[in-house]
């Protein structure tokens, strides 16, 4: 078991029938405050500013541009076609060609300019929400699935990005274009202004009890996506068990209603998205039909014309206009619900408080021993609460000792390496290292004292050179040749095609179980540390291969301190001393022949896996 993981007994996985609350769902949101939540956006956006001032100072140039073709068409009419002035048609036919050319242009120029500030922004905060998770204590991933951190990175973040991608910001210039066209309006004819702003308030009342359904459901669909990437996450990372186990068609049922669930949240997404457009589309229509009404029936009434054909035609353009931002900003109200779903979550994970330093009521235990390279004293942890996992543990090992660390499953073994390494904050006791309390170092040199063989190695997409010298920018090649050459493995990874520079797929893809172990032991000596930790660090080989890896396994642990956590006891017989874990306990401590002789628990592990004639010996 790998040292920054917990014991299985302590890493249950919480699954929860499809529909219901489970670890994929987040917890319940309150009511946002989307001012608040736009604040906290400011600080990614103000480094790119520059952009999204000039973006901001175009809108009114134009909204102006926009408010200014309808007075052109009515000087057309009015003073060109009435009067028979063809100069005045063709006066006005440049003009509005020109103004067409200067708003495509502007317009361009705005989204532009508004859509570069927004990426450059969302690429720190996704920046800054991947350096949180690689901060985050190990603690804070126990029960996280991945998928739903990968939703924050991505999908959340991609959603607070439609704030300027899809011009959610433009709704500034909307307002401001919907301020010129009112006052267009009432300067060619009050009393057409006054009906056509007359069907606002009931607009504005169904819009406003429309939106907080949509917020919802925006939520929602962030929480069901997040379950879906998880979920599939899982699937994908488990195949093989699936198929072992003939899992096929039950996983299968199983994605059909998550996916069923996401469907819906969308669905209702979709119907409060139409029926605002649909409104918005249906009052424009009422309003141009009650203009309509009104000019008729006060023409007839009169006997004369209630407004000139130029005015009328003006007028139903900007009847039109006022009704386009309307529309768009209902659609920018959309994104925002959505841009605003994905800020809660997003920002919601950078206030988790699980990468703060140790808990304030421990207070940092003076020196001790600078000999010993690794001491700890009453040592108690718990993963959950009233579960312990170790109960006043004890452990000394001094520079250039080997220590080895035995018992059975669940026994805290590799608990003890996750606390020396700060993976865990220990709820009480001292833990050292090199006579000095492992909260007193700054965690990034703490670790670097360390290297970590585990039992499942972990190598990363690229090449064997830059695996075995992982945590170089610049890998060293005499480096990297002189740590496979010390465990061996030298010729064997340069008879392979590309030699050192073969392409590594994604978790050791290409590589066999022995290969990637050897790339561990590699990787361990390329760091050079005077601390050791092996975790289990043989135990997924095959003997032929773990024989192999002998030669790997002491030239690693030649002339520094190591921990050896072990299920096979054969490979602990030549340590300094072997420390026998029961119960989150040391039960016992004393060379291998000591233990022996002693017939106690470590007497009894050794019989179960050799029998009684390899006891006697």
């Amino acid at each position: 078991m790998s040292a920054v993981d917990k014991s299985t007994e302590q890493r249950a996985v919480i699954a929860a029938p499809v529909g219901k609350k489970s670890i994929h769902d987040d917890d319940a949101l309150g009511e946002a405050l989307d001012w608040d939540l736009l604040k906290r956006i400011a600080p990614y956006v103000r480094p790119h500013a520059k952009p999204l001032i000039v973006s901001l100072a175009l809108l009114p140039f134009v909204a102006f541009i926009v408010t200014a073709r309808p007075r052109i068409m009515k000087w057309a009419l009015d003073e060109g076609l009435a009067r028979n002035d063809i100069s005045v048609i063709d006066k006005a036919a440049l003009m509005y060609l020109g103004v067409v050319v200067v708003e495509g242009l502007l317009r361009f120029a705005q989204i532009y300019a508004m859509q570069l500030a927004g990426a450059r922004a969302m690429a720190d905060l996704r920046m800054e929400v991947f350096q949180f998770l690689q901060r985050a204590k190990l603690s804070y991933y126990d029960n996280q699935p991945v998928g739903r951190l990968v939703t924050r990175v991505t999908n959340d973040v991609d959603a607070l990005g439609e704030l300027f991608a899809s011009g959610a910001l433009n709704a500034i210039g909307d307002f401001a274009t919907l301020i010129l066209i009112v006052v267009m309006m009432f300067s060619l004819d009050w009393r057409l202004a006054c009906i056509a702003l007359g069907t606002l308030p009931p607009l504005a009342f169904a819009a406003n009890a429309i939106r907080h359904r949509a917020r919802n459901a925006f939520r929602e669909i962030r929480t069901k996506t997040a379950r879906l990437n998880s979920y599939m996450g899982e699937q994908v990372q488990g195949v093989a068990v699936v198929q072992a186990y003939g899992r096929e068609n039950a996983c299968s049922a199983e994605f059909d209603g998550e996916n069923d669930s996401y469907r819906q949240s969308n669905h209702r997404a979709i119907l409060y998205d139409a029926v605002l457009d649909a409104l918005v589309e249906g009052v424009s229509i009422v309003c141009a039909a009650m203009l309509l009404w009104f000019i008729g029936f006060r023409g007839a009434k009169l006997g004369i014309a209630v407004v000139s054909f130029g005015t009328f035609v003006a007028f139903l353009q900007y009847l039109e206009q006022f009704f386009v931002p309307i529309r768009d900003l209902t659609a920018r109200y959309t994104l925002l619900q959505s841009a605003m779903a994905g800020a809660e979550r997003v920002f919601g994970l950078l206030d988790t408080k699980d990468i703060e330093d140790a808990p304030a009521h421990l207070p940092v235990a003076a020196d001790g021993d600078p000999a010993l390279a690794i001491e700890m004293s009453d040592v108690h942890f718990s993963y959950k609460k009233d579960s312990p996992t170790l109960r006043g543990v004890d452990l000394v090992a001094r520079k250039g000792e080997r220590i080895a660390i035995v018992g059975a499953t669940g026994a805290g073994k590799s608990t003890i390496a996750s606390l020396v390494l700060r993976l865990y904050e220990r709820d009480s006791g001292v833990i050292r290292v090199d006579g000095r309390d492992v909260r007193a170092w700054p965690v990034s040199e703490l670790r670097r004292r360390f290297a970590v063989v585990p039992q499942d190695v972990y190598l990363f997409a690229g090449t064997i050179a830059s695996n075995v010298a992982m945590g170089d920018d610049v890998p060293d090649r005499a480096k990297i040749e002189n740590a496979l050459r010390r465990i061996g493995a030298l010729d064997l990874f340069l008879a392979r095609p590309g030699g050192l520079d073969a392409v590594v797929g994604e978790r050791g893809g290409g590589l066999s179980t022995g290969e990637r172990q050897l790339v561990a032991f590699a990787r361990a000596l390329y760091r050079d540390p005077p601390i050791l930790i092996l975790d289990e660090a043989t135990a997924s080989v095959d003997s032929d291969t773990e024989a192999r890896l002998q030669q790997a396994l002491s030239a690693v642990i030649e002339g520094r301190t190591s921990l050896v956590i072990a299920h096979r006891l054969s490979t602990i017989r030549t340590a300094d001393r072997v420390v026998v874990m029961h119960r989150g306990k040391v039960a016992e401590v004393g060379t291998h022949e000591e233990l022996l002789a002693r017939g106690g628990l470590y007497a009894r592990l050794y019989q179960l896996q050799f029998g009684e004639s390899d006891t006697a010996e």
